[in-house]
């Protein structure tokens, strides 16, 4: 009898000893695999997104995003909820790039068409050009479509297709794009000053010159 007890005792001891030991093992083989990233870390990191799109990741960039409204129809998450001509015209700096497309008549046309990229030159862009010529072009209707229009790609671009790239417009001229992470060119002569900001229908990149087709 008394040796069954200290049979029994003597396993339980082991056992009990044993336990912190097989629980240590079960939580060491548990965190061989690194935790998957957060949400927004490959921002942080610099990583890559899956569909390759440079290390911006897919949210606006630039030194002028900061003077697009917080809130409200002119802010990044309501110019997402509306066509391109009528989110731009919910944007303070767009404000002539949005009085010359009602000029020209595109209006409707830009807001129906499907998955476009538009560089819209800001007020300062069209400040630049001396104010005899910009009345010129404003007044000539076919003047200014061609040039408008020669903004306008019918393909969304995301920032790193515009890393070497060359890409028809509407105008059926040609705009040529170059640049990495958040700094960007069209024509060499054009920054990007806010890109990759979404619409309901088109990605625009906010440019600080106005581009003049050949």
């Amino acid at each position: 009898m008394n040796s069954m007890k200290f049979r029994r005792t003597a396993i339980a001891v082991t056992a009990a000893a044993l336990l912190p030991f097989s629980l240590a093992a079960c939580s060491d083989s548990g965190d061989t695999k690194a935790a998957p990233p957060a949400a927004g870390d490959e921002a942080k990191t610099g990583a890559s997104t899956p569909t390759g799109d440079s290390m911006t990741g897919d949210q606006p960039f630039g030194a002028a995003c900061a003077g697009v409204p917080k809130e409200g129809a002119g802010s990044f998450d309501g110019m997402a909820k509306d066509p391109v001509a009528t989110a731009a015209s919910n944007n303070p700096a767009l404000s002539t790039l949005v009085s010359a497309v009602k000029q020209a008549g595109l209006v409707d046309t830009l807001n129906n068409a499907k998955d476009i990229t538009v560089f819209a030159p800001t007020n300062d862009a069209f400040a630049k050009i001396p104010k005899a010529d910009l009345d010129k072009v404003l007044a000539d209707k076919a003047t200014l479509t061609k040039i408008l229009t020669y903004h306008v790609v019918g393909q969304k671009l995301t920032p790193k297709q515009l890393e070497n790239g060359s890409f028809e417009t509407l105008q059926k001229g040609t705009v040529n794009t170059a640049g990495s992470g958040e700094s960007y060119k069209v024509n060499d002569t054009s920054n990007v000053v806010c890109g990759n900001v979404k619409t309901a229908n088109a990605n625009v990149y906010i440019v600080d010159t106005v581009l003049m087709p050949k």
